[in-house]
């Protein structure tokens, strides 16, 4: 089995025009998720610029279907040039039973074998408590990351009073998407680790998944779709 979970990271106003790309193509499994850019109040003062809302939006697709809506993406989004948007391709390993591998699949065929874990690029994926966002990008960016989108979270099954290895866990967390080159992966992830990790205020812990195909980002890619 091959499928993709297709994340891409837009402009909030830009949500509609997406959508009617996945309709398209018959991709209708979506979740969206609203976020916003990293950078700090003080970089977008010295820029003149404003805070930038983001829609994260996930769909399930096929490897065919992937480099059809990234195709169709570039072409009608320009997501391929910088400043309108990331779009990346995270391989899914299994599903829990067939019965949602057919619901994922409605309209299209997943890729027959293993998918492959060992690519260029990697999701970096970062839980932290609410209000620490510029604590983790602050050690990430001399790391080697570029950039990187906030999403408000909740923890659930926790009480605000519990403590584990004597840090307090709070309900309200906040998740920060990181897309980074391999080679640069593990010194970002150690870099957050050392600096906002579980034993400091930030409580950040990270992990990373691997990115087969990815668009939007300052690189010269592989190949064309």
């Amino acid at each position: 089995m091959q499928l993709n979970y297709v994340i891409a990271i837009l402009d909030r106003d830009k949500r509609d025009q997406y959508s009617s790309i996945l309709k398209a193509l018959k991709l209708n499994i979506s979740l969206t998720m609203l976020g916003h850019g990293t950078a700090t109040a003080q970089h977008l003062l010295l820029s003149g610029l404003t805070p930038t809302q983001k829609a994260v939006i996930g769909t399930i697709a096929s490897p065919e279907n992937t480099r059809r809506l990234i195709r169709e993406t570039k072409l009608k989004m320009y997501i391929d040039i910088p400043g309108n948007g990331i779009m990346m391709a995270v391989p899914i390993k299994s599903v829990g039973g067939a019965a949602t591998l057919a619901h994922f699949t409605e309209h299209q065929t997943a890729g027959e074998g293993t998918p492959n874990m060992n690519y260029d690029y990697e999701l970096i994926y970062v839980i932290m408590n609410e209000g620490h966002s510029d604590d983790v990008m602050e050690a990430a960016w001399p790391a080697g990351a570029g950039g990187g989108t906030v999403i408000a979270a909740k923890g659930t099954g926790i009480q605000t009073s519990q403590k584990f290895m004597g840090m307090t866990l709070a309900n309200e967390k906040e998740v920060v998407l990181i897309v980074a080159k391999a080679a640069n992966k593990a010194d970002i992830m150690r870099a957050i680790i050392e600096k906002a990790g579980p034993e400091t205020p930030a409580g950040a812990i990270c992990f990373s998944m691997p990115v087969s195909q990815v668009a939007g980002l300052r690189v010269l890619e592989a190949k064309e779709e």
